[in-house]
């Protein structure tokens, strides 16, 4: 029996998370109260308040959610390449590509940043994504492939350009917005190569 308890609370959870994130999705986090997502997920607030200290904790759990699926996509595409220039030029079109998603847009960029105030959720970007273009970045110094400088600064600029671009495509209606956005990031890309 202890394993189907365990089961059951794992299934709670995991139903909080998908109602939420659903929720949160279509209607931005300020326009979604506790009791619709108890209602749509068909617990009590008691079983939300066992997994989450309230509706700020499930939506932190939701976005850590939507910027590990984020950073799974840019190491996929980033995978897919031996050659680590390409690796990160494809790493950091595949987070442009990504943040246009609609859902990823209103939960990571929209209201991540307003709801956990722009500290928290900056720890949270670098811990999910940033760390990972710090780390290419710092291989390509060493490789002499960008000229030797300190990573940190870099990465904190080329983080906040994509990001900045990511918010810019999330008020765009312009599909060619992403396709221009993503050869600006490759010109932008290429100034840093140690030529």
């Amino acid at each position: 029996m202890p394993g189907t308890r365990a089961q059951q609370r794992e299934q709670t959870r995991r139903a909080l998370l998908r109602e939420g994130r659903r929720l949160f999705a279509e209607r931005g986090y300020g326009s979604v109260g506790l009791a619709e997502i108890v209602q749509a997920t068909g617990v009590t607030k008691g079983a939300l308040y066992h997994h989450f200290d309230g509706k700020a904790a499930l939506f932190r759990a939701v976005l850590e959610q939507v910027q590990q699926e984020v950073a799974e996509a840019v190491a996929r595409a980033a995978d897919e390449h031996d050659d680590p220039w390409t690796r990160l030029t494809a790493g950091c079109r595949a987070f442009l590509a990504a943040s246009t998603d609609p859902d990823v847009q209103q939960i990571m960029l929209v209201d991540g940043p307003a709801v956990l105030g722009w500290a928290e959720w900056r720890a949270m970007d670098e811990a999910a994504s940033a760390r990972h273009l710090a780390e290419a970045l710092a291989d390509l110094v060493e490789k002499g492939i960008i000229a030797r400088q300190p990573v940190a600064p870099l990465t904190h600029l080329l983080s906040g350009a994509m990001n900045e671009a990511a918010l810019w495509l999330a008020a765009s209606r312009d599909p060619g917005d992403l396709s221009a956005t993503q050869a600006a990031l490759t010109r932008m890309l290429d100034a840093l190569r140690d030529r």
